[in-house]
């Protein structure tokens, strides 16, 4: 049961937004009741992890593999570091895509993976805020950097 209830928590938070345009219910209501539905499966949403949803948005904003692997490294640092403590994987996602993006040669603005990801502006800026003062720390050893670190955009 327990897989099924992990695919079924990915297939929902995935969606979230077509469901919201679909049913006229507010993004908020619609949480609510999936934390109810975690609550009841006695499930976590911490079993998603960012990187669930990096194929699907890098692939989708045109992104190399090289990005995405940066983006899925970042997110994962992020956690270990405790970056990101209180922010939800997807978000967290965002964020260390347009991180790794800003990085390369192949950049995407926060309005263009708001757009792919259903992740509002001001919550990547919010989640990227969190993971700027550290990204030294954050990129992979081997990442090919077109604009360092240390030159990322503040916000």
């Amino acid at each position: 049961m327990g897989d099924f209830c992990d695919r079924a928590i990915i297939v929902l938070t995935s969606s979230t937004m077509e469901i919201c345009a679909i049913s006229n219910v507010p993004k908020t209501d619609l949480g609510r009741t999936f934390k109810k539905i975690i609550k009841a499966l006695e499930s976590s949403v911490e079993t998603i992890r960012s990187g669930d949803f990096m194929a699907r948005f890098c692939g989708n904003l045109g992104l190399p593999v090289s990005v995405r692997r940066a983006a899925e490294y970042i997110a994962n640092r992020a956690y270990e570091l405790n970056l990101v403590q209180g922010r939800s994987p997807i978000s967290v996602a965002a964020a260390a895509i347009y991180m790794a993006s800003q990085a390369s040669t192949q950049k995407r603005s926060k309005e263009e993976i708001s757009e792919t990801s259903g992740v509002a502006e001001a919550t990547i800026k919010q989640s990227y805020k969190l993971l700027i003062p550290r990204a030294s720390l954050l990129f992979p050893p081997d990442f090919v950097f077109d604009t360092v670190p240390h030159e990322l955009p503040p916000l």
